[in-house]
């Protein structure tokens, strides 16, 4: 069996084998061996769980879990392209496209009162003239306008971040997609709130 590593970060490993991801939770060396796997096991079962929900709504695509371990999970591969590295090499029809359909998915899942925790266009694949959002290990359940205020406010600052030319242009496509004002306005304070602190 022959893995392929394709992404590592601080909390998982993420390898392609036969077709498929492996995502598996790291072991953390400095933590207490029964509440390392206590968090494992915890985050683990928590994002099968997520997203098996979140594939059960119309019109939201995310890859599909075939298998949950106890520190790993076995979920479809989405051969597409990352946003983080392809988006600017689109066209901007095709870039306005995305980010309508974007806005479309992350209402549904608000809609839900499910938050991504980590809405950044390294999450977010672009497959066949689809959507599809990944890697939904910060997610939770939340009703909280706050919660969802943020989740869509690290999009833009990941646009921002990004430097795309027309990162503003693209939230606005966004934003008039999303289309909750109670959420977006939230938003508002969200960053008055950030640019109060620095």
């Amino acid at each position: 069996m022959v893995r392929k590593i394709i992404a590592q970060g601080a909390e998982a490993m993420i390898s392609l084998n036969e077709g498929k991801i492996l995502k598996d939770r790291i072991s953390k060396g400095y933590r207490l061996k029964e509440l390392d796997e206590k968090l494992r096991r915890g985050r683990t079962k928590r994002e099968a769980r997520l997203l098996e929900k979140v594939g059960g709504i119309e019109g939201v695509n995310v890859p599909g879990v075939l298998n949950s371990g106890k520190f790993d999970m076995i979920i479809d591969f989405i051969d597409g392209d990352k946003l983080s590295e392809k988006l600017d090499s689109y066209s901007s029809g095709v870039q306005e496209k995305i980010f309508k359909e974007i806005g479309e998915q992350i209402k549904k899942l608000h809609c839900a009162d499910i938050i991504h925790g980590d809405l950044t266009t390294s999450n977010i694949i672009y497959f066949n003239g689809d959507i599809f959002l990944i890697d939904f290990g910060l997610g939770f359940v939340s009703s909280r306008l706050e919660d969802k205020a943020v989740d869509i406010h690290l999009l833009k600052q990941a646009l921002e971040a990004k430097h795309f030319k027309n990162w503003k242009g693209l939230f606005e496509v966004f934003l008039k997609s999303y289309d909750s004002w109670d959420v977006i306005e939230q938003m508002k304070k969200v960053e008055a709130r950030g640019r109060y602190k620095n």
